[in-house]
């Protein structure tokens, strides 16, 4: 039987439409939407004003900590500005130890009875200069010789100037070590002058045996003598080199073919540009005032204030000159006319003269080239700029100077002269500032290291007791031998050498208008720098890049104790501290947050000075020492501080 099985398929049309949703229940989602909605709004609002609440509890309970910090500030401050004020004693004790050292000096060069006078007593100093100008027919050699104690006496008149606070200094007083120092000056180069006269006496004498012509050279320490007579005046032989060196000059035809002597006295000094103003003592610091407290300050104040001027003597309007190189010509006649001219003196040669009517040549006289070698103490950042001295203004000027060509390799720069004159090779006084960064670390008992480190160069100063010396110098990376190295000297007579190295790291009055700078009041500078110095025997210190940050009411800087001898970590563990002058506090960021922020560390307090703010986490080790801190030490410190100006120009 056979049974037939139909399978039946239905096919449903696959572009037929869904089913239309209705208006109910197209209301009914809508609603349903918006009652979700409504619903994640309020849990937002509920959040988010919860996280308000949280956050003003936070603000709240944080402003009455604060306030509660800032109440318990104000509570211990007179006791810690007291404390702060006894340690401070140590700046006016320096004081009187650097007056009665002083006077000790005097005394001792009065029972020695050594020679020399004392160039700080007018007679004896007047008595000297009245004696050396009736010495007669003195050589150039027996010149020099006396130069010695003659620029001996200047630095030492110099130094009176710069160290004696204005409130020990009268107008009297300032009148005569200048005018000593300006007499002393002018005999010396009168000196020089007629002993050049008198070795040119002898120029037959000295003739060079292949050129015929005088060639002499005079060299010492301080000044170096460099004279050529024409004798034979021949205009082929126009290149005058001295003794197989390369200095020297190249003359033109006129020159070559007359009776000239030329001289070249290259002198490591600077006795061409005026004196500078010292402040005399005012009123307002003479003054007394009758809380003893408040006069001691403003009396450390006002010699500090003498200090940042005086350091920092060098004004911007005049090129800062490492070494001088004086360029002269004498004139020599025939026989009969020489002994006139001897007579009289040698006379200048005026080149070019007043009047040219005489000399047909459009031409007739070109430049003249000077050849010269940098001193080996003086160090040029860039290629060195060549100044020459403008008798009238008073003043060095660039202008009447061409051609100028320096190889730093051998330290020969050549350049040429419109005229001769007193010439001077000058350099940007800023071209290290600012910094790049700093640190003062302590390395023994009364005996720190002060590290500065700019575009083209790291110097080390170390300060011990009332002392300073350069310990090394880096170009480039590389270690630099200086002849300042190993030499110990007193702060102002250190910052001088450096500056006539060509180490200026001692910004002035105007530096800001010729330096980025940033910008701190000036009270606050001066009371960081004191209390620094007055923990630098057990704290170092050390450039923060949120100084920059933050505003000029503010210093930011990072502070370790430090009380080994090691050289420190590659990560030492530093405390950023905030100073404004009357509140120190310890902040929480580091080096590396990602913003400025002047949130308080945890478990840590306001205090009224950085004394006290280090006191919370220094050991009684570190506290002690800074208590048994010689006072010449700190004073030395500060002075350095104040005169690099580290928190204004890093």
């Amino acid at each position: 039987m056979l049974i037939a099985f139909l399978k039946v398929v239905a096919f449903v049309k696959s572009g037929s439409k869904k089913k239309k949703i209705t208006k109910a229940e197209r209301l009914k989602q809508l609603q349903e939407e918006e009652e979700k909605r409504q619903k994640e709004e309020e849990e937002a609002r509920v959040k988010h004003e919860k996280e308000e609440m949280e956050r003003l509890e936070i603000q709240r309970t944080e402003k009455e900590k604060w306030r509660k910090l800032e109440a318990k500030a104000l509570e211990r401050s007179n006791e810690e500005l007291e404390e702060l004020y006894l340690l401070e004693r140590c700046f006016p004790e320096a004081e009187k130890l650097k007056r009665e050292k002083r006077l000790l000096s005097q005394w001792k060069h009065y029972i020695q009875c050594g020679g020399s006078p004392d160039p700080s007593i007018s007679q004896e100093i007047n008595t000297f200069i009245s004696l050396w100008k009736e010495e007669t027919n003195e050589t150039f050699e027996a010149v020099i010789a006396k130069s010695k104690l003659v620029l001996n006496l200047i630095e030492r008149l110099k130094l009176i100037l710069l160290e004696t606070p204005p409130y020990d200094l009268q107008d009297k007083n300032i009148a005569q070590y200048q005018g000593s120092i300006l007499e002393l000056q002018e005999l010396l180069h009168l000196k020089f002058n007629i002993a050049t006269e008198i070795l040119l006496r002898q120029a037959s004498t000295l003739a060079d045996l292949d050129s015929g012509n005088m060639e002499k050279v005079i060299q010492d320490e301080n000044v170096t003598l460099y004279v050529w007579a024409n004798l034979k005046k021949n205009p082929r032989y126009r290149s005058v080199r001295f003794s197989e060196t390369q200095i020297g000059f190249e003359i033109p035809r006129i020159l070559a073919t007359s009776d000239i002597a030329l001289r070249l006295l290259h002198t490591h000094y600077d006795h061409v540009t005026p004196l500078r103003p010292v402040p005399a003592a005012s009123q307002e610091n003479t003054s007394t005032v009758t809380p003893f407290v408040k006069g001691e300050v403003k009396s450390v104040e006002a010699a500090i204030s003498k200090n940042l001027q005086e350091e920092c003597k060098q004004q911007e309007n005049e090129p800062h000159s490492v070494h001088e190189e004086e360029t002269k010509v004498m004139e020599e006649q025939d026989d009969t006319e020489r002994q006139t001219i001897l007579k009289e003196g040698l006379q200048k040669y005026v080149y070019p003269p007043e009047t040219t009517e005489d000399f047909e040549m459009e031409n007739a006289f070109p430049p003249i080239e000077v050849m010269l070698k940098v001193h080996e103490n003086v160090i040029f950042f860039e290629d060195p700029m060549v100044a020459r001295w403008d008798a009238e203004g008073k003043h060095w000027k660039t202008d009447g100077i061409s051609n100028v060509s320096y190889q730093p390799e051998d330290r020969l720069i050549t350049f040429s002269l419109e005229t001769f004159g007193p010439v001077t090779l000058i350099q940007d006084a800023h071209v290290n500032m600012p910094y790049q960064s700093w640190e003062l670390r302590p390395l023994d008992v009364n005996k720190v290291l002060l590290t500065v480190t700019t575009v083209f160069t790291e110097i080390q100063i170390q300060i011990k007791e009332n002392l300073c010396k350069l310990a090394s110098i880096k170009l480039n990376n590389k270690r630099h031998s200086s002849a300042l190295e190993e030499k110990w000297m007193s702060p102002v007579s250190f910052i001088i050498a450096l500056k006539e190295a060509g180490l200026n790291i001692f910004p002035t009055g105007h530096s800001h208008f010729y330096v980025v700078t940033n910008y701190k009041l000036p009270l606050v500078e001066m009371k960081a720098y004191r209390q620094m110095a007055l923990l630098s025997s057990a704290f170092a210190f050390s450039w923060s890049r949120w100084n920059t940050e933050c505003d000029p009411k503010n210093v930011v800087f990072k502070v370790r104790e430090h009380l080994t001898k090691e050289e420190p970590s590659q990560n030492p563990n530093w405390n950023f501290l905030m100073f404004s002058g009357d509140r120190a506090q310890s902040l929480k960021i580091n080096e590396s947050s990602e913003a400025f922020s002047k949130a308080l560390k945890e478990e840590t307090e306001f205090h009224s000075t950085l004394y006290h703010m280090v006191k919370d986490f220094a050991s009684k080790e570190a506290m002690e020492k800074v208590r048994l801190s010689s006072c010449q030490f700190i004073d030395s410190v500060c002075h350095l501080l104040l005169s690099t100006r580290l928190l204004s120009y890093s």
